[in-house]
Formats: structure tokens, sequence, C-alpha cells
């Protein structure tokens, strides 16, 4: 075999469909959805999109993939079925996948693959159907034959009463250019556009239930994210800390190599109410974490911020507060959940396994110094106001150069350490050490 790796694309078979399969071998067979509508830039979505998928199964060992019309076979010679198993889950949360199958690649043999069909439904119960289908329109029957073949072989086996509609049992048969694959089941994937392929953001993730799932959703739109998480320290503990490290870990599968940088905020929010925010303290202090988030954006390459917004959802959000918090800052503001409501939210944050972790409870900087009053028509004047008292700018400069890394996809336990500088500026001192977050 070549020793290149197999991305040729647009149908073609790589390096790794070269080799004869071995009658029942096991492998994956991932579909793809988005990705192959893209036209001339399919290449790019395709490339991105198998580099991610073998960063997500780097810890499984040896994997050879290769594509072919809108599917992803992934190899993974010598392992056992539980492997493949956890693989399969695993590569059902990379982002332009919507299905993943356990497949058995066989010969292209139709007696073979009746054969390994029969003892796919082997134990079942119940009506079922055959689904076939031709990718290589060269195969020796045609797709009908096929079928006919295979539910033959499986009613002489075991009686099992043939349903084209809603049977209970369904096998899928795709003959391809080197082998047949053959399965049952199958595992929903996300959906959406490989991530990274459409630049790279900056979360501000709160620790509540919206930051995370619009932090998914954009990812599921093809973007890298980068996290900042505001805390009240030094006047509350590290429990938000927690809470958006365990957050953002859960996330991680979605992405790999997710950052999590934290910025002590509590002192600035007190310097808002000394600088008579009043009731506009919660505006005033969202559009200093805005740019602030915007301040650490420039140091990291990201080309937009990104909410957990929802239009009137609280008092903060009504439609004239977020035109005011537009303002704050140059970067365009990426709000996915901004016409769903909490009942839809909150069943996408339990899908995604983290609405436990939200409602953990802490004392969420955005409810230090809140005041009994919220003003929900904020005007511009005034709160340009309260930020030219506290020179705001040069205020977010410097909570953008506290902020402490964390890597939650990583190894827990590592020291944290600052951001990044800008490339024309020195590198800014360390503020002591948040405890690291487990």
């Amino acid at each position: 075999m070549s020793s290149k790796p197999a991305h040729r694309l647009r149908g073609n078979p790589g390096s790794g469909g070269a080799e004869p399969p071995a009658e029942g071998e096991s492998c994956l067979l991932l579909k793809l959805g988005e990705v192959v509508l893209k036209g001339r830039n399919r290449e790019l979505f395709e490339r991105r999109l198998q580099n991610n998928i073998r960063s997500a199964l780097r810890e499984f060992g040896e994997v050879k993939l290769w594509q072919r019309k809108g599917v992803v076979v992934v190899r993974m010679p010598g392992a056992a079925d539980a492997q493949i198993a956890a693989a399969a889950e695993r590569v059902g949360d990379v982002m332009g996948i919507v299905w993943v199958h356990v497949a058995r690649r066989v010969p292209r043999d139709p007696e073979l693959v009746a054969a390994t069909a029969v003892r796919m439904m082997a134990g079942r119960s119940g009506s079922f159907a055959v689904r076939a289908r031709r990718r290589d329109k060269s195969f020796p029957m045609n797709s009908s034959d096929l079928a006919v073949l295979i539910g033959s072989r499986i009613q002489d086996a075991y009686g099992l009463p043939v349903r084209l509609k809603h049977p209970d049992n369904s096998v899928f048969v795709e003959a391809d250019q080197q082998e047949v694959f053959v399965f049952t089941d199958g595992i929903a994937g996300q959906g959406g556009l490989p991530v990274g392929m459409s630049g790279r953001a900056l979360v501000l993730m709160s620790g509540g239930i919206d930051s995370p799932v619009a932090a998914y959703r954009m990812m599921r739109r093809g973007l890298k994210v980068d996290f900042l998480h505001f805390s009240g320290m030094p006047f509350t503990g590290p429990e938000s800390i927690y809470k958006a490290y365990g957050l953002v870990r859960e996330l991680d599968r979605f992405q790999s190599g997710s950052r999590l940088f934290t910025v002590a905020f509590g002192k600035a929010q007190q310097s808002l109410k000394n600088a008579g925010a009043e009731k506009l303290q919660i505006v005033a202090q969202r559009r200093l974490m805005l740019k602030t988030a915007e301040a650490l954006a420039e140091r990291l390459g990201a080309e937009a911020l990104i909410t957990g917004d929802s239009l009137g959802q609280v008092s903060s959000q009504t439609l004239t507060n977020l035109t005011a918090l537009d303002d704050a800052v140059r970067l365009p503001i990426l709000r996915p959940l901004v016409g769903f409501d909490k009942s839809e939210i909150m069943a996408e944050a339990r899908r995604l396994r983290t609405l436990a972790i939200s409602e953990l409870p802490d004392e969420d900087c955005c409810t230090l110094l809140t005041p009994r009053q919220v003003e929900t028509a904020a005007k511009l004047p005034e709160l340009h106001a309260i930020e030219k008292r506290l020179d705001v700018e040069e205020l977010a400069e410097r909570l953008a150069g506290t902020a402490k890394l964390h890597r939650p996809g990583a190894t827990a336990g590592a020291e944290p350490k600052t951001a990044p500088a800008p490339a024309d500026a020195p590198s800014a001192a360390a503020a002591p050490a948040a405890a690291a977050a487990r």
C-alpha cells in the first residue's frame, strides 16, 4: 500500500480502499450532509472534515479513512468490536456528519453480501426491509435484485415477514467501487459544517444555561471557538470558574483543543457602581465585558463575539439594550439564540449534557452588585458618560491582560497561563494564579 494519506476526494478511492476487504470486516461508514452541497469549495470542506475526524479518533490508534460520493469510510485495522463502537460514538460528535454506521465491509460477491446480512439479523424479531443501492453501477446486480436476494435469504433463515413501510428492522446494503457495506442501525450525527471552516470566534461563557448552547450552535456552523468567563472574584469564590471549566470540557467533544480564559471582574463591577451606574449597572458591565472580550479576541485572532442573548428573556435583553451592547464594540456580536424561548434552550442544553452543570449553584458575577431596578431602555449618552469617567477602553485592555488560560480538553490541573499579548505590545504581567479548575 502507498504510505500517503487516503485523502483523494470526489468519489475516487484512496489508498485505504485499494486493500481488498476481509469478509465481514467492521468499519465506520459516515454520511455527510451540507458539506456535499458546497460546489467548487467542497474539497476544502471535505479536507477540513477529514482532519477533524482524525483528531477526534486519535486516541484509537491507527485509523485509515477515505471518501467517496458523500460518505467517509473509517477503517481501524485490528480494532475489536467494542473499540469500533466507542469510535462510532466519538465521531458522532464531529460537526459535518449526519449519520454514523458501524458497517461490515464485504467483497463484491452477492452471495457473500447476503450471508453477511443474514448474520447481522440473527436474534432479531419483527418485520424487516432491505434497502439496497449501488454507488458503483458496475456491481453485477441492480439494487432491486440485490434486495430481493438478501430478503429471501433472511426469510429462509428466520421466517421474518417483509414490510417495506415502517419495518421493525432495516438492512442497508451499499455497493461501492472496492467493496459492499452492510449495516443495520446508526447513530445520528451533529450535521452542520466542519469546525474551523468558518473562522474563529470568542464566546462569552457565563456559566448559565444559554451561553453553552449558543457556543454549540456556532460550532455547528463551522466556527472554532474560544471561551471567556468573568468571575466575581475577589468578592466571590471560584465556583463559577469551576462551572465554566466543566461546561467547556463538555463542549470540547465537538471541536477538541478548547481554551477557556477567565477574568476576575469583581473590582471592575465595583468601579462601575462607584461611577454612578445605578440602574445602568447591568448594561454598563456587559458593555465592559464585551470591550474586554474584543481586546482579548484581537490577541487570539477571533473575528466575532458570541453571546447567549435571547430577545426579551430578561430585562437587560430588550431590543434597546441589545442595541446599546452592539455599540460597545467593533466586532460583530453573534446571538444564535436571539429567537429561542427558555424551554427550547433548556431542551437543547439537556441534549448537550450541559444543563445539569449550568444548574449547579454559584454566585454569578452578573448578580453581584445588581441594582433593585434594571434599566430596560438604556440611553447611549448616559452609558458613554459613565465609561468616560473610568477610561473604560484602557480598563478593558488591562482586564484582557489578566485573563488566565485553562485547557479543559487537556489534562486538568495544569498551571493557568495569561492570555497572549497583542503583537505590538509587551506581555501583560501575570496576576496571581487562580485555583486550577478540576
